[in-house]
């Protein structure tokens, strides 16, 4: 499993009718080769600024399966108008952390 995300910079003013639009194109997300889950999240300092993480089983889910399909160039259509920059994602993997367990006091 994969995470891609992506910091998108709304056009100001346009932070409420995007994320009307995100809603109307996340089916287009979950019906994808190797979709897993998305979440969308905005930032507090900064009131256009949102974090999008979305889980994919493979890179090539991402950038092969979904970024060549109908789908993509719908959720483009749907979403770019709103963005304010050119949208970067970078992918990341799960790093497994060994906890140590606190004993009781």
């Amino acid at each position: 499993m994969i995470s891609e995300v992506a910091n998108l910079h709304i056009q100001d003013g346009m932070a409420s009718e995007f994320e009307s639009q995100f809603r109307r194109a996340s089916p287009l997300l979950i019906g994808s080769k190797g979709y897993i889950s998305h979440e969308l999240h905005k930032c507090i300092e900064e009131r256009n600024k949102y974090l999008l993480i979305i889980k994919w089983q493979s890179v090539s889910d991402h950038l092969v399966s979904f970024k060549q399909s109908e789908a993509y160039a719908e959720w483009r259509l749907m979403l770019a108008p709103f963005f304010d920059s050119a949208v970067e994602a970078e992918h990341y993997i799960p790093i497994k952390l060994h906890t140590m367990a606190v004993p009781p006091v």
